[in-house]
């Protein structure tokens, strides 16, 4: 019976020989074994064959995925350096914005103290066009 398990052929050759087995149906473990033994000659190449073109298409998602892994980080790197570009511009604009506030409220202080000097300019040549005026009578 061991011979069964480990040499089906040797088995089954026996079987033949002997008269009081070869009356009996052949046992399905060993047809089992001896159409398991050819479809796996058969079926490991296919089997070979398409773990090969399963392996070619894994390896060539693997290469996508690092290809867009890739892609990914340069995009990501252009990106951040877009970023830090634009908050120094940012503060850039702030300080210029902070330069022309100061600009803009010495000019509003200039044209205030403009104004003031101009009514009193106004107020001198008021009292002298009456002075003259009143010389004239």
């Amino acid at each position: 019976m061991s011979e069964s398990l480990w040499e089906p052929e040797a088995a089954v050759e026996s079987a033949h020989n002997d008269p009081q087995l070869a009356s009996a149906e052949p046992a399905p473990l060993l047809e089992n074994a001896q159409h398991g033994k050819s479809h796996e000659s058969h079926a490991e190449p296919a089997a070979l064959a398409v773990s090969l073109d399963d392996f070619a298409a894994l390896e060539e998602r693997v290469r996508r995925a690092v290809d867009l892994v890739k892609h990914e980080r340069e995009a990501r790197a252009a990106a951040e350096a877009r970023i830090a570009e634009w908050e120094a511009r940012a503060v850039r604009a702030e300080s210029q914005v902070q330069s022309q506030s100061l600009v803009m409220e010495n000019l509003e202080n200039d044209m205030h103290a403009l104004r003031a000097e101009r009514d009193q300019v106004r107020q001198r040549v008021e009292r002298l066009l009456k002075q003259l005026d009143s010389l004239e009578l």
